[in-house]
């Protein structure tokens, strides 16, 4: 059994070692670097069943391919990361992710709702910098579709 616990840390140490690495990577602006050293640490850490830790570095993988100019590999990361800490009670991080994917263009449509409902436009709300007019157009018809027979 001590084998057994001697490599679980182990790996998780290398884990570590590789979402550490890939943070100062990215601190340094190295994305060559980065997002080979995250992608081992998420493997790592979804292996060995550490899911709040797993959703840490998506949330780092979700910077860095941000910062690469890959707006839907980002979304990739912060999806399941959302959904992982939500699952786990982690509130506060499931709302970080969750405003991140709104920066990204998945506005929730009852915010846009919301917004619309108080007289604002569609070019109005879409000039603010986290969300383009298309996107707007299309959450706001997907809120409405979804306010239609509930009076």
């Amino acid at each position: 059994m001590r084998g057994r616990t001697v490599g679980a840390t182990a790996t998780l140490l290398h884990a570590s070692a590789s979402a550490d690495g890939g943070a100062v990577a990215f601190a340094e602006r190295d994305l060559d670097r980065t997002l080979p050293l995250l992608h081992r640490a998420l493997a790592v850490r979804l292996g060995l069943g550490v899911p709040y830790e797993a959703a840490q570095v998506r949330m780092a993988l979700a910077a860095a391919e941000r910062t690469a100019g890959d707006a839907e590999g980002a979304r990739t990361e912060l999806r399941p990361a959302r959904q992982g800490f939500e699952e786990l009670g982690a509130a506060p991080a499931a709302r970080r992710a969750a405003a991140l994917l709104a920066g990204l263009g998945e506005e929730p449509p009852g915010q846009v709702l919301r917004l619309v409902a108080a007289g604002r436009t569609n070019r109005s709300i879409a000039a603010e910098p986290v969300i383009s007019e298309h996107t707007l157009a299309r959450a706001a018809a997907t809120a409405y579709a979804c306010t239609q027979g509930l009076t």
